[in-house]
């Protein structure tokens, strides 16, 4: 297993690009479905893709980067990211998160 960077040293923060955009789980529905409130407003049915499905857990509350679908992208996306703690400290130093 690779080794965890320290809460004081990180290297490099996950951003959203185009076409993403952060939020918060509100709801687990069950198995890798989810409900997030998007920054952008809209509040959308998520998945967690199969590529990374075992790799990344997801908890109420956490914060996430959401890639919206394009077809029916303002109720539905993936999700991309998920920030530990200290990633998202440092995002709120950045402005990105308040």
């Amino acid at each position: 297993m690779p080794a965890q960077p320290n809460n004081e040293e990180i290297e490099r923060i996950r951003v959203p690009r185009a076409g993403e955009v952060l939020g918060v789980v509100e709801q687990m529905y069950g198995f890798d479905r989810l409900r997030v409130r998007c920054k952008d407003g809209f509040t959308r049915n998520c998945r967690i893709p199969g590529r990374i499905r075992k790799r990344l857990w997801v908890r109420e509350g956490d914060v996430v980067i959401v890639r919206p679908w394009s077809v029916q992208g303002k109720e539905k996306g993936d999700i991309i990211h998920r920030y530990t703690a200290a990633q998202l400290g440092a995002l709120r130093r950045k402005g990105l998160w308040e």
